[in-house]
């Protein structure tokens, strides 16, 4: 009697645990691309940050074009701070990612992105970049 219980047990456990995992595994999806889109505009590549983000309209491609132009820098990104107002969804939802972040000889620059996740947990989630804003000020949030 005790072995099909322990085995029913067993067999949740698992289950719960990969939908934890693959819950969680949407953070890491998300930052990474918000980490590939910054890394691209440092080093001023328009076309690489297009590919990364899913301009609707083209002035948002316009604002692309000119964040890479004025925000080239040198050396490599280090992100100081990442507020995802996504972070830990179970379901869809499109909300700001507020992200701080530097590189050598440069003070922070902070920027919003428009992070949208289609799905649930059960399911399965997409992660998709809708646009990239230019510089706010450091202590502005993205709303």
């Amino acid at each position: 009697m005790k072995r099909p219980l322990i085995a029913v047990a067993v067999v949740a456990l698992l289950a719960a645990s990969l939908l934890v995992a693959r819950w969680l595994s949407n953070d890491t999806t998300e930052r990474a691309q918000v980490e590939t889109l910054l890394r691209a505009q440092v080093r001023g590549d328009a076309g690489a940050m297009l590919r990364s983000v899913r301009c609707p309209d083209t002035a948002c491609e316009a604002l692309v074009r000119t964040n890479a132009r004025r925000l080239r820098g040198r050396g490599e990104l280090k992100i100081a701070l990442y507020q995802s107002r996504t972070a830990h969804a179970v379901s869809s939802r499109t909300r700001p990612t507020r992200v701080v972040w530097f590189t050598p000889g440069r003070l922070t620059t902070v920027q919003c992105v428009l992070v949208r996740r289609r799905g649930n947990v059960f399911a399965g989630m997409t992660v998709t970049l809708l646009r990239l804003s230019a510089p706010i000020e450091r202590e502005s949030s993205c709303t």
